[in-house]
C-alpha cells in the first residue's frame, strides 16, 4: 500500500515539473509602472500648512499667488493640504459670485475657464489670510 502512495506521489511531482517547466514565463504580460500624469498648465497649489495664518504675509497660500493667463485659458488648484481649503472669486467680506470651489478635500483639483480680461480676485471661505489674483489680459 505504501510503495502505491508513493507510486502516485511521484507521478503527481513529475506532472507538476513537467506543468511548470512548459509555461513559457516570456508571454505573460510585462509589469510596467504607471505614468504620471501631467500637470496641467496654469496650475495654482494650496501646499501643506497653507491653513496655518502666516501663510498670507509670504504669499505663500496660494503658489503662485498671483498668475496671468490669456482670455479662455483655464486655470486649475490643487489643494495639497491636509485641510479642506476653498477656491471663491472676491473677498472675505465681499464675494462676487462669479466661481467657488465649495469646500475642497486633500488633493481634490478645482478648475474655472475665465473668457474675459480682468483682475480676479480670490480667496479660502475658511481661512481668510489666503488671498490670490488672476490677472487675465491678451
Amino acid at each position: 500500500m505504501n510503495k502505491k502512495i508513493g507510486i502516485v506521489i511521484g507521478v503527481i511531482v513529475l506532472g507538476m515539473i513537467f506543468v511548470v517547466s512548459n509555461i513559457n514565463f516570456e508571454e505573460q504580460a510585462e509589469i510596467t509602472q504607471p505614468e504620471e500624469p501631467e500637470e496641467p498648465e496654469n496650475l495654482v497649489l494650496m501646499p501643506v500648512k497653507a491653513a496655518r495664518p502666516d501663510c498670507g504675509p509670504n504669499d505663500e497660500c496660494y503658489i503662485p499667488a498671483k498668475i496671468t493667463i490669456k482670455p479662455g485659458e483655464t486655470v486649475y488648484w490643487k489643494n495639497q493640504d491636509a485641510a479642506f481649503h476653498s477656491v471663491t472669486s472676491g473677498f472675505y467680506d465681499d464675494p462676487d459670485g462669479l466661481f467657488d470651489s465649495e469646500l475642497l478635500d486633500p488633493e481634490d483639483i478645482f478648475s474655472y475657464k475665465f473668457t474675459e480680461e480682468g483682475i480676479y480676485d480670490y480667496y479660502c471661505t475658511l481661512h481668510p489670510w489666503m488671498k490670490g489674483i488672476i490677472l487675465v489680459e491678451r
